[in-house]
């Protein structure tokens, strides 16, 4: 029988937000955030990668991170609820990524919010500081998080990415479907349960394939940003992870004096959902160390 990625979490499907926001971010973009928990707690902020959705962090939402600090989570532009712009100037100029991720700790109010990057939320965050500074945030967690994009080495990039998000970017739907499939099958070191799975699949089928595209057209080099940084940063990643390699944990350690790394043996690009009560454990202690 084929094993399943298991533990006490609760179902995929996200609870009730105590509070929806329609946010204007670059260029007025309207982006979609809601928010879980104890207000009057410490905010984090969580960033979800490419082709994803604020839905994926629905177990953190759900856990015991909900008692003690306040969550906020959205949709990066061109995903999920938020807006989607189909042209790919809306995804290639860094200062809009800057102007969304400023958008949401503004308009919210967010007091020095810890920023949790999975994926392409790496480069969000870099984005960000590069614009705004450090000043605003109170931490940083890297999870399997991507900080440079260079083709056409692709440095650190791995085969789960590199083989699937060129078909995932076609118009042809059957060709999307297959690759979004494959994608999610190398995302996790052993198979996402079925209601993850099938939830995955759904937030992945509402981008459209154009702005797939866009995303990674881009050509990035955070290095300048995390050679500055003084926060506190914690990064994340899994040993098996074949979409983002381990080795862009390792050049993030090389770079950032303040990064500290947290390795997951036998763990993919997931480890929020692949072994949830470690990374809530670790961001809780992140999270309650911002002075």
């Amino acid at each position: 029988m084929e094993h399943m990625v298991s533990s006490d979490r609760a179902s995929a499907v996200l609870a009730e937000p105590t509070a929806t926001y329609d946010v204007r971010g670059g260029g007025g973009v309207r982006l979609h955030a809601r928010e879980w928990g104890n207000r009057q707690g410490r905010a984090v902020v969580f960033i979800h990668g490419w082709s994803a959705s604020h839905m994926c962090w629905a177990h953190q939402m759900q856990g015991r991170l909900a008692d003690d600090f306040r969550l906020v989570a959205f949709d990066n532009r061109g995903h999920g609820m938020s807006e989607k712009p189909l042209g790919a100037d809306s995804y290639r100029d860094p200062q809009l990524w800057a102007d969304d991720l400023a958008a949401v700790i503004d308009q919210l109010g967010l007091d020095r919010p810890v920023l949790v990057a999975w994926s392409y939320g790496g480069f969000i965050v870099s984005d960000y500081i590069r614009a705004y500074g450090e000043d605003r945030i109170g931490a940083i967690n890297l999870v399997g998080a991507a900080v440079m994009l260079k083709p056409p080495t692709f440095d650190h990039i791995g085969p789960g990415f590199l083989e699937n998000a060129p078909d995932a970017s076609m118009p042809d739907l059957a060709t999307n479907i297959a690759a979004v499939r494959r994608f999610l099958g190398v995302c996790t070191a052993e198979p996402l349960e079925p209601d993850d799975w099938s939830a995955a699949l759904a937030w992945n089928m509402v981008v459209p394939p154009e702005v797939r595209g866009a995303l990674i057209s881009r050509e990035i080099d955070s290095d300048d940003v995390l050679s500055a940084l003084s926060v506190p940063v914690l990064v994340t990643h899994g040993m098996s992870d074949s979409i983002v390699l381990p080795s862009m944990g390792e050049h993030v350690l090389n770079v950032c004096k303040p990064a500290r790394p947290s390795r997951y043996e036998g763990i993919g690009h997931m480890p929020f959902t692949e072994a949830q009560p470690r990374f809530d454990h670790e961001l809780a202690e992140l999270a309650a160390d911002v002075a």
